[in-house]
């Protein structure tokens, strides 16, 4: 076989891995509404945390990608490695105010706003800025959101900012739980991934 099979393969297979699972939702009850308010709270307190993932994206035509994927945050700074499948690696960092994208084109690129870079260099459309709540189970304090739960009173669904977001499976023994797949979707804007492990500093 040869490598470009082997990665179309090998993605064709982490896409049916993430979405095999579809999420058993239920209405929100008093006890799912104080548990996620309780998770919120206990997560907006730690600004440093680090994940292991691998991550596919894709628009729904050619520009598709995958990876593994290492996020560290830092209060309002974020750095994303990404080693795809063929042994290149790039990089994502900035804050609020500035990004940076190394390892795509011969010099770093720098602009104020990361999705725009993603959309422009990439053609992916990443939520760069919602993902750091949403890939914690939070939803964004600023911002509308409704959410559905599963049976342990988990998000199932958060639908925010046009975006929905699919909860697969979760890390139950972590305190709070965390979640381990999830599934966000706009249009044909597709962001998986699956959660290998977490860490925080705090």
């Amino acid at each position: 076989m040869s490598a470009p099979a082997r990665r179309t393969l090998a993605s064709l297979i982490f896409l049916v891995v993430v979405t095999a699972c579809a999420p058993v939702r239920t209405r929100e009850t008093p006890a799912s509404v104080a548990g996620q308010a309780a998770r919120e709270a206990q997560l907006a307190g730690s600004a440093h945390w680090a994940l292991s993932a691998h991550i596919f994206v894709s628009d729904g035509a050619d520009n598709n990608g995958s990876g593994d994927l290492l996020w560290r945050q830092t209060g309002e700074h974020y750095d994303f490695t990404l080693r795809a499948p063929t042994g290149k690696t790039w990089k994502l960092s900035g804050d609020a105010r500035q990004a940076r994208i190394e390892g795509v084109d011969a010099q770093p690129i720098r602009g104020s706003d990361p999705e725009r870079l993603l959309r422009e260099r990439l053609g992916w459309d990443v939520p760069v800025a919602d993902l750091s709540a949403w890939v914690r189970g939070m939803r964004r304090p600023d911002q509308r959101a409704a959410l559905e739960f599963n049976a342990q009173d988990l998000p199932a669904v958060l639908d925010q900012d046009g975006w929905r977001i699919e909860y697969r499976d979760w890390f139950a023994d972590k305190s709070p739980p965390l979640p381990r797949k999830l599934f966000a979707s706009r249009g044909e804007a597709r962001v998986k991934m699956s959660i290998d492990s977490w860490s925080f500093d705090d």
